[in-house]
């Protein structure tokens, strides 16, 4: 028999044709279908904002994936979980929703272009509701790629309080740095409301001031690989990460003109 397939989770902000055309949402595109079609297995999630159209793009709840309940702040919330397809690359989405949180068809500012007060406990609830939905599925993923933001929470969730859980026991984190580093600050008690499962308060100390590069550092710190995935990613970000003892990707815009940026990609999860 051949050797199993090599299992990839992506966890991220943005997919076209569900938001529209961006770099980080072309990733979300292409990268899954190219990884298939090298022969991995793969799922994606992002959340599901309230901008898509259900109806459009033929989400529908998954029933059985949903129904729990995801405190942060002592307030619990229920967990919904939809899907849908992109039929020409032949995957599935998977879309963490909450009324509470993503129903407002803004992605992360007002229509004043305010940052929404709560985008703290957006990401806590994004990050838990993609593991939490995870083991439902039973899908052992040997590689977790996080895309954008939203997704930085999930790494220090992975490494601190889902590790010994045998769905995750040997999954590795890969990190994609992009430019949408929020400039505007979180809120001030994002270090306490991150707290679950017995994480420490020195596993979050480079939350004590909780701005978007912080947050970066804090998903590369619980991060097995980085790749920067933009020409444009924080120097001071970029410079941070390179000493940490991880193998980093550079970005290659020669590659990211044609298709072998993805081959780049695949032989980065190999090393894992």
């Amino acid at each position: 028999m051949g050797e199993k397939a090599k299992r990839i989770l992506f966890v991220n902000s943005e997919i076209y044709p569900y938001l529209p055309e961006s770099k980080m949402a072309n990733i979300g595109r292409q990268l899954p279908q190219g990884i298939q079609e090298r022969r991995k297995e793969i799922r994606s999630f992002m959340p599901k904002y309230g901008c898509i159209n259900e109806r459009t793009n033929q989400l529908h709840e998954v029933i059985r994936l949903s129904g729990m309940n995801i405190i942060i702040g002592d307030v619990d919330r229920p967990l919904i979980i939809k899907v849908a397809s992109i039929a020409a690359a032949r995957i599935q989405v998977y879309f963490i929703d909450n009324e509470d949180y993503f129903k407002r068809r803004q992605t992360y500012c007002d229509e004043n272009g305010v940052f929404f007060a709560d985008n703290a406990e957006r990401a806590i609830f994004f990050a838990r509701g993609v593991l939490e939905t995870v083991k439902k599925l039973r899908w052992a993923p040997d590689i977790i790629h996080c895309h954008g933001w939203i997704s930085h929470i999930l790494p220090l969730y992975l490494k601190k309080v889902y590790k010994g859980d045998p769905i995750f026991s040997d999954s590795k984190i890969v990190l994609s740095l992009y430019d949408d580093t929020p400039t505007a600050p979180f809120t001030p008690d994002f270090r306490n409301l991150v707290k679950f499962g017995g994480i420490k308060p020195a596993d979050t100390a480079v939350l004590e001031e909780p701005t978007g590069i912080n947050l970066a550092k804090l998903a590369a710190q619980y991060s097995d690989g980085i790749i920067l995935a933009s020409d444009h990613v924080d120097a001071g970000l970029a410079e941070w990460c390179q000493g940490l003892s991880v193998p980093i990707l550079p970005y290659h815009p020669e590659a990211m003109e044609s298709s072998a940026w993805l081959d780049e990609y695949n032989r980065f999860y190999d090393q894992f």
